[in-house]
């Protein structure tokens, strides 16, 4: 996925993570991948990717579990 650096990335990150969820590619139940896998994956900061996380988490797509990570709803 290339991001386009003028624009706000955090939001773009969390679109394209909707986009996986919606596809399956991370199904109910399963574990997501962390903000360090998923930092590395788009060359961003960790902070960058949180906060496409909580977007997400505060839609209901995914849970925190403290010590655990997240998962998908």
């Amino acid at each position: 996925m290339d991001l386009d650096r003028s624009q706000r990335v955090w939001p773009q990150i969390a679109d394209e993570l909707r986009r996986r969820l919606d596809a399956g590619q991370y199904p109910a139940g399963s574990r997501f991948p962390g903000t360090v896998d998923l930092a590395a994956e788009f060359d961003v900061a960790q902070s960058t990717v949180q906060k496409a996380v909580v977007a997400l988490r505060s839609e209901g797509r995914l849970r925190t579990v403290l010590g655990q990570g997240s998962f998908v709803v």
